[in-house]
């Protein structure tokens, strides 16, 4: 056992085995109504809307955040809803929020966080059919924003790289870096993800062309790097490499 993994807590210990045993194998229930997602929620203000690429990375840390919280470990209040979300077939749904919708949206169970100025909430899972009010009134799309350019690439923390060419919407990118930061997490040692926990989930997101796409694939390949492949269900092919993170030693 290494030294970092001699520190950690108990019940982060097992929480990260539950994460990292992996999602659905029950599939769909026959109700749609019934249909297990994470919903998030993300601050677009009218004046000084943030980039595009800190909201993400806003997004990604809090979806982990919640996956991760002690209140979804053994006799936590969020576990059973967790547990019947993580074992089903996983969805997340993006919405946006600005002004007094953002403020009551903090009322519901879930995680903000803030990165460079941009904020997310992602929420404690449950049936699409008992989203909350002050939740299922808000909008999934309609708002946009532009890609932008990174000066630098912050090292320090894990990279989740979005393919550019599939010209995903902020929300559908949310979404998806969500799923990466939790299998990230699942994948590392559970003493790296307890460090990276005690950064608040910290990344960075960026876009990769299609050069760089293909080195990031090369690097899945060779166990370096992990993949989203989405399902399908909206804007993109089902099977589609939608976003790869690398952990801080593979950059």
């Amino acid at each position: 056992m290494s030294s970092i993994e001699s520190l950690v807590d108990p019940g982060f210990a097992a929480r990260h085995a539950e994460l990292a045993r992996g999602y659905g194998g029950s599939g769909d229930p026959d109700d749609p109504e019934l249909v297990q997602a994470m919903q998030m929620v993300l601050h677009i203000p009218k004046q000084d809307p943030p980039r595009r690429s800190a909201l993400l990375a806003a997004a990604a840390s809090a979806a982990v955040a919640v996956c991760l919280d002690p209140r979804v470990g053994p006799d936590g209040e969020w576990e059973e809803r967790y547990l019947a979300w993580k074992r089903s077939r996983i969805r997340k749904v993006a919405r946006r929020a600005r002004g007094a919708h953002w403020l009551t949206a903090q009322q519901v169970d879930g995680i903000t966080v803030e990165h460079d100025g941009a904020q997310a909430r992602a929420f404690v899972p449950g049936p699409v059919g008992a989203i909350d009010p002050r939740i299922r009134r808000l909008q999934i799309g309609g708002t946009e924003l532009s890609s932008d350019e990174l000066d630098s690439i912050d090292t320090r923390y894990p990279v989740l790289w979005v393919q550019a060419e599939l010209g995903m919407t902020v929300g559908k990118a949310a979404a998806q870096v969500g799923h990466a930061s939790m299998l990230l997490a699942g994948a590392m040692p559970v003493g790296q993800a307890y460090s990276w926990a005690a950064q608040g989930f910290r990344c960075t997101v960026a876009e990769a062309d299609a050069e760089h796409w293909a080195e990031l694939v090369g690097r899945v390949s060779d166990g370096t790097a992990v993949a989203v492949r989405d399902a399908g269900f909206t804007e993109v092919a089902p099977g589609s490499m939608t976003v790869i993170a690398v952990p801080v030693t593979a950059v």
